[in-house]
């Protein structure tokens, strides 16, 4: 958990508001949930690894002998824990207020959560997320919604050259099916084949064998792996995924992935999307459902964002199935990965004055200023101007104006501070 200084926390509000205004102009509402869930709707078995990482809250008025009687459950102690993501919030959010909201509810969340990670270059304990997400939409135009509003949301910040990578668990499942994974060992292969990119087919055989899967299995997964590629030079399509998958997926699943890449290319005016189809893409939280996504750029190795579509977590609260999809950009990576931008939005001027300056003339000397439409600080003339000039400039401030006791409000003479 950390601090911000001023000209880090300018910064982070001047990405935040690109943020929001790409998004509201998307058609997206922003909304605003409690940092704390019931207990028992966090540790749901929906939150995958992130329940183990949730900060909770003990129980109010705990006695000793209290304390004493959950040496056997200490989960009984808490009824409270700090939000570990934005989507389960969402999920009793939605679930509480459907009565009043549009039958297709488009949702921003832009806020903190808590993560009991060991901390680390990227990864942090208090973080802020940036949600987007359409619930009441089971069709790709919801994906395809998403995924040009998270594009366009990125070029805005000057990350242009962002792309999407793509797949549905249906797919993953089906696949694993074919390749004879009992169904229950598939949620420790799917964690194993979630390292491709980081221990090659080589590394994954071998763990997977370790893990005691079927060698049956493996090895169909493994000659699967080998095959020579057939897809490569095929634009994003169905065709494509078809060629990228063994036979028998269900051509429905492949429609809608092909349709989500269609659409973005529509809405993009280029004749190919920034979508690219990845078979081996799981993503490790347990509620998907369908479609999956991770957003890339050629910056980074790592990926800046990602989700996917969750149908079935609504109903865990409301009683009946509502489908959902949501897509979520890492802010803390974005500002990372962002030049320091030397400007900011409005004029920032410093104004500074001598000792004797009345204090009425020194007032209607920064009302000129903010009628301007400027951002002005106030300070008095020091002995060492040198200091307070590069320490406002490390602040974000471009220029400064000094103001004696003589000196006409009217006449202020703005000079740069480089």
């Amino acid at each position: 958990m950390r601090d911000f200084l001023p000209a880090d926390k300018a910064r982070r509000e001047r990405v935040l508001a690109t943020i929001r205004d790409r998004y509201r102009a998307h058609g997206f509402d922003e909304i605003e949930t409690p940092v704390m869930e019931e207990y028992s709707r966090l540790h749901a078995g929906i939150g995958g690894d992130n329940e183990k990482l949730a900060y909770n809250v003990l129980r109010r008025g705990l006695d000793a002998d209290a304390v004493r009687a959950a040496a056997e459950d200490p989960a009984s102690l808490t009824d409270l824990g700090l939000r570990y993501d934005l989507t389960v919030p969402l999920a009793r959010f939605y679930a509480t207020h459907r009565g009043v909201l549009p039958a297709v509810f488009r949702a921003v969340q832009i806020a903190p959560v808590w993560r009991a990670e060991r901390p680390q270059k990227g990864r942090y304990r208090q973080f802020v997320q940036c949600d987007i997400d359409i619930i009441g939409d089971p069709s790709a135009r919801a994906e395809a919604e998403l995924a040009v509003a998270t594009l366009d949301t990125l070029d805005a910040l000057g990350l242009a050259g962002a792309e999407i990578r793509v797949n549905d668990r249906r797919i993953l499942d089906a696949m694993l099916a074919q390749f004879g994974f009992a169904e229950a060992e598939r949620p420790g292969v799917l964690i194993t084949i979630d390292k491709l990119d980081k221990i090659g087919p080589d590394g994954v055989e071998r763990e997977l064998l370790e893990r005691g899967a079927g060698a049956d299995a493996v090895a169909a997964f493994a000659a699967f792996l080998a095959r020579p590629a057939s897809a490569a030079e095929l634009p994003f399509g169905e065709e494509r995924i078809r060629a990228a998958l063994p036979e028998g997926i269900d051509e429905e699943i492949i429609r809608h992935v092909a349709g989500i890449g269609a659409a973005v290319a529509a809405a993009r005016g280029t004749g190919t999307a920034p979508v690219v189809f990845d078979p081996f893409l799981v993503r490790g939280m347990g509620y998907y459902t369908g479609t999956i996504f991770e957003l890339a750029h050629p910056a980074v190795t790592y990926s800046l964002g990602g989700g996917g579509r969750y149908d079935g977590m609504i109903g865990r609260f409301l009683g009946q199935d509502v489908p959902a999809v949501g897509f979520s950009i890492g802010f803390e990576r974005i500002v990372d990965l962002l030049e320091e931008h030397g400007e900011s939005r409005a004029p920032a001027v410093v104004l500074i004055h001598d000792r004797d300056v009345p204090l009425a003339q020194l007032l209607a000397a920064k009302t000129r200023l903010l009628d301007g439409g400027a951002r002005v600080r106030v300070e008095q003339r020091p002995k060492n101007l040198k200091a307070l000039l590069q320490r406002a400039a490390a602040d974000g401030y471009r220029s400064f104006v000094t103001l004696s006791a003589d000196q006409d409000v009217d006449a202020l003479e703005q000079r740069p501070l480089s």
